[in-house]
């Protein structure tokens, strides 16, 4: 199967609306029109939800081999959140879930911002590096002015950048943090190109 295939599939459900017919664990059960669709929903969704009540819920489908599961979301907001942290490297649905356990989107997005790596760290199979790579990554893509603490993050060796021009310039040799600081004050949304050719040329 394809990138671009499994993409278009992941996105076949986008919401479901019907009733909460059953609360199993962690899932809640979601009969629409006399299909139950079994949904992975955050603590304090189940906790809200209550058996009868109708509801509508924004999906994310996780589909993989032999992996076919259902996650739901009271808002868009925070199923927006759940695919941002989806996107950083080494976070899987279980632990995007577990991050939004601890918190609101709202709270989750001011201490990403913030660099707040403790209370990232709060969540269940979060350690410190993966806390940073969360940081370093979602920083500046929450919707809210990154701190200073969130920018010191990215100076520390060992980090991950997911960056073209900070990885170019890691393979010609620099080391994480050198790379970081000779991209600092280079414009972000230039092509990666013409950022490496600047780095380049300010450390000649």
């Amino acid at each position: 199967m394809t990138q671009e295939r499994r993409e278009i599939i992941e996105y076949m459900i986008a919401t479901l609306t019907g009733r909460i017919s059953e609360k199993l664990n962690e899932l809640i059960v979601l009969d629409v029109h006399g299909v139950g669709y079994g949904l992975i929903v955050t603590n304090n969704d189940f906790g809200n939800f209550s058996i009868g009540e109708q509801s509508k819920l924004y999906v994310y489908e996780h589909l993989r081999e032999n992996v076919h599961e259902l996650y739901g979301f009271a808002s868009l907001e925070a199923k927006k959140l759940f695919e941002k942290l989806l996107e950083v490297k080494n976070i899987g649905p279980k632990v995007a879930l577990a991050i939004l356990n601890i918190g609101s989107s709202t709270e989750i997005r001011v201490n990403i911002a913030n660099g707040n790596v403790k209370y990232l760290q709060s969540a269940k199979g979060i350690g410190r590096r993966a806390a940073e790579q969360i940081v370093v990554e979602l920083r500046d893509k929450v919707g809210l002015t990154s701190s200073e603490d969130a920018e010191d993050i990215v100076y520390r060796a060992g980090v991950h950048m997911k960056d073209e021009a900070t990885e170019a310039l890691i393979s010609l040799g620099y080391s994480p943090q050198d790379a970081a600081i000779a991209l600092d004050k280079i414009d972000k949304s230039l092509p990666p190109e013409e950022r490496i050719r600047l780095a380049l040329k300010g450390v000649a």
